[in-house]
């Protein structure tokens, strides 16, 4: 059975701690304090949703495998839900305006309004609005 306070720590390997902190602090996110030191960043997205932005050093000590560049290929889809069309916008926003990028247009399904961001080391964050269910789920299926 899963525990019921389960917490969620993406590890994400960054090229500047110092930079990457800057960037998601301008979008209006802050960090844990207590995790977070000059190797690492816990950057707090909400509930039990954490990211840790670790630098490329501190990151391989976890694996034995090659780091992915993520601005050549894409090694996780990061996605939040937000509370509103605009929150989703305002961020895609404020992620330009702090030097990331916006690849792709926003969708909108009906049921779900889309954007995203790449953040500087080119991880992607998708952000979402869910208005209500995807039309196979109304459906019974």
């Amino acid at each position: 059975m899963a525990p019921q306070h389960a917490q969620i720590y993406v590890n994400l390997p960054c090229k500047s701690l110092p930079a990457s902190k800057a960037f998601f602090e301008s979008l209006g996110y802050s960090f844990n304090p207590q995790f977070t030191n000059e190797s690492g960043a816990c950057l707090m997205l909400g509930g039990n949703i954490y990211a840790m932005l670790l630098t490329e050093s501190f990151a391989s000590g976890f694996t034995g495998k090659p780091l992915v560049d993520a601005k050549a290929a894409t090694e996780v889809l990061v996605c939040l839900s937000c509370e509103s069309r605009e929150q989703v916008d305002e961020l895609v926003a404020k992620a330009i305006a702090a030097g990331g990028t916006a690849p792709r247009a926003p969708q909108d399904h009906g049921f779900m309004y889309a954007h995203g961001f790449e953040d500087l080391d080119g991880h992607i964050w998708e952000l979402v609005y869910m208005t209500g269910e995807p039309p196979q789920a109304s459906a019974g299926t």
